[in-house]
């Protein structure tokens, strides 16, 4: 009995989570008439013809924006993968002067809030003109997505047994051999878990997107989404098709990886 009241709480907490995506899914489907007269209701005569204008209009830019987002989500989850290694390696494993200065500087930057930097950051892109460029986004993420990667690769090289680079060492592999063909492929399970939560972080971020872009061509999903909301109205159906449409790269991707 026990069992059963369990999985049936499972099971309803497992559908409050798949519903939003299932009802999501079923409104797309309705014309906008439709939806306001009963927001629950399955759709009477299903049509596409909301993931058709999302995708024929041109004045939405969707396919530039899902390019622009999944452009910049792999080039800042790459050099967050391989820096927040090698900056991981050699705090765990190497006693320096600045071990700790740099450690305190990678903490700090966790802690700061990233919109209490919005404006220094602004003003500093726009004098240096870097703000509005195909890169522009990159280097925040980066800059941002490096101290938890550095913490998290840090903390899994201190469990790696120091005889294995000890035994490639007398081997003769060489230090980068050492660092990029022994310990890079044990570190492969916490690589993965940082570049599953980066991508997330990524793809869905809004604010330094929405200070540092001005260019409609330049813009990434989030800051996309945007012009489907009115003033004094807005076309849900039509917003829940390009909510679907964004979303999925992303989920493929997902799948993909587990």
């Amino acid at each position: 009995m026990k069992s059963v009241v369990l999985n049936l709480l499972m099971l309803v907490f497992s559908f409050s989570c798949i519903f939003p995506l299932i009802w999501m899914g079923y409104s797309s489907l309705k014309v906008k008439r439709e939806f306001n007269r009963n927001i629950m209701s399955l759709p009477e005569n299903p049509t596409i013809e909301n993931f058709v204008k999302v995708l024929t209009n041109p004045d939405y830019h969707i396919g530039d924006s899902i390019l622009n987002s999944v452009r910049t989500t792999l080039i800042s989850v790459f050099f967050i993968v391989l820096f927040g290694f090698i900056v991981g390696y050699f705090l765990a494993r190497i006693k320096f002067k600045g071990n700790k200065i740099i450690w305190v500087m990678l903490l700090m930057g966790m802690l700061i809030p990233v919109h209490s930097l919005l404006v220094p950051i602004y003003v500093v892109f726009n004098k240096t003109g870097l703000s509005n460029q195909w890169f522009t986004l990159i280097i925040p993420y980066v800059a941002f997505g490096l101290p938890i990667s550095v913490f998290l690769c840090q903390g899994f090289i201190k469990e790696v047994p120091t005889a294995l680079e000890e035994a490639a060492a007398i081997d003769g592999c060489s230090f980068s051999g050492t660092l990029f063909k022994v310990i890079m492929p044990i570190c492969k399970p916490i690589m993965i878990t940082v570049a599953i939560l980066q991508t997330f972080s990524c793809w869905n971020e809004f604010s330094f997107a929405l200070v540092l872009i001005k260019d409609t061509a330049l813009q990434t999903v989030p800051l996309a989404m945007t012009q489907f909301t009115g003033q004094f109205s807005s076309d849900y159906p039509k917003i829940m098709a390009a909510m679907l449409i964004t979303m999925a790269p992303i989920v493929i991707l997902y799948f993909c990886i587990q």
